[in-house]
């Protein structure tokens, strides 16, 4: 079993990426990305433990399975799998066939730092893809499936197998495992006087009062 009990799991729904972000960032970790959003306007937020996959380009050594059945069939209920293709968009490593097998396994969503296509039958199943872009073409004879479950690169942040992965309307942050607790309790924290500050501001108060009442450039330190 995993470090995402249901409790951890709760409180996270409760919280933003970008508040994770800002708690990565309060303790010294990397975790945020750029440029992978949601792909099309009602994919669900995702929270979940990482499967990892790492694509690179085909050649003269042949890949020896299709690419994403692994770690379909590695991942249990709940998880997320986080496809690592160096942020290419002119190929596509995720489709409706693997959308399909990962829904129906209990996969909570793909996270890609590349292109993924078939995205009609993606959004017909419900199935959440957080991507780069969308393409058509296919991956055969482009990229192969080097290892799964291994560490990746996901835009320059170190994603390990169980890894926490949440993707929201703002983006994607993913939260090493070792730290899952003190990232979601800076997070409170963080969330909390946001909260306090927004109601200040409702309830009269000037931006600058706020700004000084709560020390907000420094929040982070």
């Amino acid at each position: 079993m995993g470090v995402l009990t249901q409790e951890l799991r709760s409180r996270l729904e409760n919280l933003s990426t970008t508040n994770v972000s800002d708690a990565l960032d309060a303790l010294g970790l990397k975790g945020s990305t750029y440029g992978v959003n949601k792909m099309y306007e009602n994919c669900r937020k995702i929270i979940g433990e990482a499967v990892t996959m790492k694509v690179v380009a085909a050649g003269l050594t042949k890949s020896t399975t299709h690419m994403g059945v692994n770690a379909i069939e590695a991942a249990k209920k709940g998880d997320v799998i986080v496809i690592d293709n160096g942020g290419r968009i002119d190929v596509n490593c995720w489709g409706g066939v693997l959308s399909t097998g990962a829904k129906y396994k209990g996969v909570s969503g793909v996270v890609i730092d590349g292109a993924c296509r078939d995205l009609d039958e993606c959004i017909e199943l419900g199935f959440p893809v957080y991507a780069r872009a969308t393409i058509c073409a296919t991956a055969r004879g482009r990229v192969m499936e080097e290892a799964t479950n291994v560490m990746v690169s996901f835009h320059g942040v170190q994603v390990r197998p169980g890894d926490i992965v949440m993707g929201d309307i703002t983006g994607v942050v993913f939260i090493p495992q070792e730290r899952l607790e003190d990232v979601v309790a800076k997070a409170e924290t963080l969330l909390e006087k946001e909260t306090a500050m927004c109601r200040d501001i409702k309830s009269g108060m000037s931006m600058k009062e706020v700004d000084v009442k709560y020390n907000y450039e420094n929040m982070l330190k």
